[in-house]
């Protein structure tokens, strides 16, 4: 079985490709081949997993985003190396001609999502939204005072779609910014009236709104996702959701 790829694919600046994979009827022998692709601290990593479910989304998180990136450069999927910043968020460390190519990844129960893009900061988050999860308990302490209003606003039958399309957005802009938690998450907040979600600030979270660009999706009817794109001046963003599987990818290039 063969583990290079061809990099043929071509990104443009603004162009980002979303790589969706679900997590349902993954094999035995799919995983032994995931397994494979995984450096040794990430498969370090996989075995302290106790949570079948968690061990999952790891290993497939892994060998999706090998395996896309092998699909934008000629690089074997198990030959990249991946650093983290101050704040958590993985970039390439190797090989060095390719570090211009940027990406994000999320998971949940069910799915895996890994978003792509060259000269543009991203941030991509998925959730499953049959999880369990109080939100009216849990809104006041991840929402600002507008979003909170506006979710305690909506009638009990949308509460919870409401709920997932605001904390995506945050989650997917927080990541995007490389900040992670350390940004408050009641120093910004978002808009949904509109064809699109907007972006608010104060002066506890400093950014220029305007420069990005939110994308919302629902992949399956138990899945929401978030995309934020911040483009070249310019350049209007384009999201391209697709869906794949880590093994299609390995097999293109045996």
């Amino acid at each position: 079985m063969g583990l290079t790829n061809t990099g043929s694919l071509q990104l443009q600046a603004g162009h980002v490709d979303v790589w969706l994979t679900s997590l349902s009827n993954v094999s035995s022998s799919e995983a032994s081949a995931y397994l494979l692709l995984l450096s040794e601290p990430e498969q370090a990593q996989w075995q302290r997993f106790l949570v079948n479910d968690a061990r999952l989304q790891y290993l497939v998180t892994r060998a999706l985003v090998r395996t896309t990136l092998s699909r934008y450069a000629d690089v074997p999927a198990r030959a990249w190396q991946f650093e983290t910043n101050a704040y958590g968020r993985p970039h390439i460390s190797q090989p060095l001609a390719s570090c211009n190519l940027r990406f994000n990844l999320s998971n949940t129960t069910g799915l895996v999502a890994c978003a792509v893009a060259i000269d543009c900061e991203i941030g991509i988050d998925v959730e499953n939204t049959t999880r369990t999860v109080d939100t009216d308990e849990l809104a006041p302490s991840v929402f600002a005072p507008a979003e909170l209003a506006d979710f305690r606003e909506a009638g009990l039958e949308d509460r919870r779609d409401r709920f997932f399309s605001y904390w995506t957005l945050k989650e997917s802009y927080i990541k995007a910014r490389g900040m992670g938690l350390s940004l408050p998450l009641d120093a910004f907040w978002f808009e949904l009236g509109g064809a699109s979600p907007l972006l608010c600030v104060t002066d506890r979270c400093p950014d220029i709104p305007g420069r990005w660009r939110f994308y919302q999706h629902a992949p399956t009817d138990e899945h929401m996702m978030a995309v934020a794109v911040a483009a070249p001046q310019g350049v209007e963003p384009s999201i391209h959701p697709r869906w794949v599987t880590p093994m299609s990818l390995i097999a293109e290039s045996a």
